[in-house]
């Protein structure tokens, strides 16, 4: 892109940003009508096409409209709507025009709340062998299976489902994704407790569920083509809320900040030079996403965004783990498990502060794809390696061994 033309996109982003703030003052209505004058002045996703929520610019200017809107007093984005990332640009690249209308608004107000589904018992890492079954009757889908490890499905309006309607043809060819009412007859959802307490996931089953096909979200059978858009825009998401920002940056706060409270005569050499090493990577990582969101083009992530999902599982688990020890045995003590059902994501820590980091971090290098998957991922999608053996890829769903 020129530089006559970003400048004349960034101009627009302004000038849609002071008729926003003319026409509706963050300090003096509800977050829910800001937002919904935000997505009307195509300040939702500034590079989703106008009409639904943006004004087709480059993404990178979203950070323009964050930051002036945080400046008027705007708040911020409510941690349980964490899934519009994934779910908005899932339905902006493949659906129809009755589903874009129909959901990205009330989505990205929080009127309605998301959550996914796509893990299943038997198909974890490997997705594409998922056996919900989806059958067509008439205008509606009859949905019935079960699906697990679903975040903040006991508080979501809907989900993003995606079901097996071709039991025939090859496991990648034969899945339908949809977007779930989790209201709807049929669809019960039951809580996992973690080891930190909390029932932040979710099993969900659903026994003759009816979805309308209006609530389709691409061709049949193209569920495995939609769902890559979701877990491509789900790893950036993960991987990009590591780097922090100026004030926050991740859990080598918290490290630097139990260092410099404890006594003296335990601040050990070898701890020092642990803690230095720690803090660089951490640099290294919030750059690397910073640099990553730059180069950014408009459109979808590609693969790359598997290095900083990787790379913030791997860095949050040794940080907190240092933490921890730098706490001595006051980090086995003053936490809290008793079972409660969170109203947001919880990776933050929350009152139990690092001690609840230390345990919740256990589930950043399996959730949004393993660390295995995402080597591989990036072995074989970036560095161009040679790929591991599939012998069911061109097998029918219907013929590929299960245990």
């Amino acid at each position: 892109m020129s530089t006559a033309t970003l400048d004349s996109a960034t101009a627009r982003v302004e000038a849609a940003i002071d008729a926003l703030l003319a026409a509706c003052d963050p300090k003096k209505v509800d977050n829910v009508t800001f937002r919904g004058a935000r997505f009307d002045h195509g300040l939702a996703w500034v590079h989703f096409p106008e009409g639904h929520g943006g004004l087709g610019v480059r993404p990178e200017l979203n950070r323009i409209v964050e930051e002036r809107l945080r400046k008027a007093g705007a708040a911020p984005q409510d941690p349980a709507t964490f899934f519009i990332a994934l779910a908005g640009p899932t339905i902006v690249t493949h659906g129809s025009e009755e589903v874009k209308k129909r959901f990205l608004r009330p989505m990205f107000t929080g009127e309605e709340k998301w959550c996914q589904l796509f893990s299943e018992p038997g198909a974890g890492s490997d997705f594409a062998g998922l056996g919900t079954k989806a059958v067509r009757d008439g205008d509606e889908w009859v949905v019935n299976g079960q699906k697990v490890w679903n975040t903040l499905a006991h508080l979501a309006d809907w989900g993003m489902l995606v079901t097996r309607t071709d039991p025939e043809a090859p496991k990648h060819k034969g899945m339908t994704y949809f977007a779930l009412d989790m209201r709807s007859p049929g669809v019960e959802v039951r809580p996992l407790r973690q080891i930190t307490g909390e029932a932040e996931f979710n099993e969900v089953y659903m026994t003759d569920a009816r979805v309308p096909d209006a609530h389709r979200i691409g061709d049949v059978g193209e569920g495995w083509r939609v769902a890559l858009t979701t877990l491509m825009n789900e790893r950036t998401a993960i991987g990009g809320g590591g780097g922090g920002n100026a004030k926050r940056r991740g859990p080598i706060d918290d490290a630097i900040r139990i260092w410099n409270d404890i006594p003296a005569d335990r601040r050990s050499a070898a701890h020092k030079d642990t803690l230095m090493k720690l803090f660089c990577k951490s640099e290294a990582l919030r750059l690397t996403n910073m640099k990553g969101a730059q180069a950014a083009k408009a459109g979808n992530p590609g693969p790359e965004g598997s290095i900083a999902k990787l790379m913030l599982a791997e860095f949050n688990k040794k940080v907190t783990e240092f933490s921890v020890e730098l706490m001595g045995a006051e980090g086995m003590v003053g936490y809290d498990f008793t079972f409660r059902r969170p109203e947001s994501l919880s990776v933050d820590g929350g009152d139990g502060g690092v001690r609840h980091s230390f345990l919740r971090v256990r589930a950043n290098s399996i959730e949004g794809g393993t660390s295995e998957i995402m080597r591989n991922i990036l072995g074989e999608q970036v560095l161009g390696l040679p790929g591991e053996p599939r012998l069911d890829k061109d097998l029918p769903w219907s013929k590929v061994p299960r245990s």
